[in-house]
């Protein structure tokens, strides 16, 4: 979860790089990058990127806490109370975009 999360935030990258150099071409080539991305794919997709950086959290913590803590066999819960509040984080943000 956590490797796959982190390799697709990765790959996001070059995108926001190259949504972040328009603004360096001016207002008018930001403009129309945003109204270029002012569509329903790009919503879901900034919904995915959300759910992507959540549950990349959520990994990352549950990482540390296997190692700062003794070892007691609750992998499988610590699995799922991440990949919960990923998802939990995830919907969240959905029903905000809904109002």
């Amino acid at each position: 979860m956590h490797r796959v999360s982190g390799l697709a935030l990765a790959l996001f990258l070059p995108f926001h790089f190259l949504a972040l150099s328009s603004a360096l071409r001016g207002d008018a080539a930001l403009d129309g990058f945003l109204r270029f991305t002012d569509r329903p794919l790009f919503k879901m997709a900034e919904w995915v990127l959300v759910v992507l950086l959540a549950v990349h959290l959520a990994g990352g913590i549950r990482l540390l806490v296997i190692e700062f803590r003794p070892w007691s066999g609750l992998r499988k819960n610590l699995i799922a109370v991440s990949g919960g509040a990923g998802l939990a984080v995830g919907l969240a943000f959905a029903l905000a975009l809904l109002k």
